[in-house]
């Protein structure tokens, strides 16, 4: 999901942020008894994709039922009588990061509509690229939005469709975006899931007691006590009601290129990603690091937490020992932020901590999953340094990051970009490392067990190590004054 005041216009970040964060997670169940605190509990394993807000829709057979709340999943639904504040046996759930500026109610999810067929209440994780152009033409065609999110497109195109059913107004709409999101619905009398036609972002189909669950990543499913039943495959649309599960190909066949951040950052641990498990992955990443990146250390030190299954599988390649030498505190609130530079260093302190026993008078190696602007890493270096550390080396387990996201992942431009602006070398002397090292692209593409990656036919979307977007960028091609043609065809993306 986004957040738009402008046309292109960059997201606003805290200064103390190095860290892309993904937009989204969403979760929803058919005919489940208690069926909000089911998707409550969904949304507590998907807290990670999004801290800032979150929201339920149900459905009592009747009338549908909405709460949104900023802040986390706990403090919102954490209570009793959830219930009775939001009763049926349907439900769909949202969680929802996004960027300092744009953090209002009125963006939170599920977005609910009252159309001429009935109630639909709509949950989306991505970013639409033609939102923008699709936005001010509906607003010139009479439309009124109450939101600055891209998923309120969705809604409108759905309104406006003359398709007598609703799957098929859904179809209608989604003809006419584009970007890489995933979708959960609900409507009077059905669940609708659907993924983009490359699958960019994750979803997965699950099944608890004969009734169906549709998630973003598979640990919500584990969290209710669901089977996985399988992936949602790109392009694909599937429609859960009382018959069971209707799956529908509403896009010209493509080749799947899902996310591959999702593996180096975003997908939980103990989650299985298009058949992949995610752990697994990041070790295999750690594995090839430290093939391509050797150094003369006596200690492999992960920066928690999303470093940890990489710095494992470093040092078990390696032959070295594995240790906790930075403790994270889980109890420190995202939003300590604080105007000076001494008290942001206070703050990274609160976070992290070193453990001198293992770090004073070691070689160490330091193992994080990816360096974004490099502002965290310079702080945790010198922390490691102050502890005595003899020597500090760093490794990223994922390629040097190049280009920003325009799919579902908050990302600094490319001139904030640590590595897109400098030299392995320049980048040693700015994070004060002894040297400094990161995966290469096929060594990424080795770990996902694919061989080296095909220019002419890549596998993942990849874009912010290669630039190769994977669709077209019409807000931005527009933005940019790079497609002559472009105001000629926008008349033809929104039917009339």
């Amino acid at each position: 999901m986004s957040q738009a005041h402008d046309r292109w216009s960059p997201p606003v970040r805290d200064p103390d942020d190095d860290a892309p964060r993904l937009e989204c997670g969403v979760f929803g169940v058919y005919d489940l008894a208690e069926a909000s605190a089911m998707t409550a509990l969904g949304l507590h394993a998907l807290q990670h994709r999004g801290q800032e807000a979150c929201g339920i829709a149900s459905f009592d057979g009747q009338r549908f039922h909405t709460e949104r709340h900023m802040g986390h999943v706990g403090d919102a639904f954490g209570g009793g009588a959830l219930s009775e504040r939001l009763p049926g046996n349907y439900a769909i759930g949202h969680t929802r990061y996004s960027t300092a500026g744009g953090s209002f109610i009125r963006n939170v999810q599920p977005m609910f509509a009252d159309l001429e067929s009935g109630g639909i209440a709509l949950a989306h994780n991505g970013n639409l690229t033609n939102f923008l152009t699709l936005r001010e033409q509906l607003v010139a065609d009479g439309a009124i939005f109450q939101s600055t999110s891209d998923s309120e497109v969705i809604l409108h195109l759905i309104a406006r469709s003359r398709r007598p059913r609703m799957v098929d107004r859904f179809i209608d709409a989604l003809s006419q975006i584009e970007g890489g999101y995933a979708l959960v619905a609900l409507t009077n009398k059905k669940l609708i899931g659907v993924r983009d036609p490359l699958g960019i972002r994750p979803l997965v189909l699950g099944e608890l007691d004969g009734r169906y669950v549709l998630a973003s990543e598979t640990c919500a499913l584990d969290m209710i006590g669901a089977q996985f039943v399988r992936d949602i495959e790109h392009g694909e649309m599937v429609v859960i009601d009382h018959r069971g599960v209707t799956s529908l190909r509403p896009f010209p066949a493509k080749q799947a290129r899902p996310c591959v951040f999702e593996y180096v950052y975003f997908a939980r641990p103990d989650s299985v990603v298009n058949g992949r498990s995610v752990y697994e992955v990041r070790k295999r990443m750690g594995r090839r690091l430290a093939q391509e990146n050797p150094a003369e250390v006596d200690v492999v030190v992960p920066v928690p937490d999303s470093g940890v299954p990489a710095a494992l599988g470093y040092a078990q390649e390696a032959g070295l020992p594995y240790e906790l030498g930075i403790i994270r505190n889980h109890y420190v609130g995202r939003t300590f932020i604080q105007p000076t530079q001494g008290q942001r260093e206070m703050g990274v302190r609160m976070k992290l901590s070193p453990n001198r026993a293992v770090l004073a008078g070691k070689r160490v190696m330091l193992i994080d999953d990816s360096i974004v602007r490099g502002t965290n890493s310079i702080r945790v270096v010198r922390m490691v340094r102050e502890a005595g550390a003899a020597e500090v080396h760093l490794r990223s387990a994922s390629p040097p990051l190049m280009w920003p996201d325009y799919y579902g992942i908050d990302m600094p431009d490319r001139e904030k970009l640590l590595a897109a602006n400098h030299s392995i070398e320049e980048i040693t002397r700015i994070l004060g490392v002894d040297s400094m090292g990161y995966l290469s692209v096929d060594g990424l593409y080795w770990a996902m067990e694919v061989g080296p990656r095909d220019p002419a036919n890549p596998q993942f979307t990849d874009h912010y190590f290669t630039g190769d977007y994977p669709t077209r960028l019409l807000d931005r091609e527009i933005a940019e004054g790079r497609n002559e043609d472009v105001e000629r065809q926008l008349s033809f993306l929104v039917d009339a």
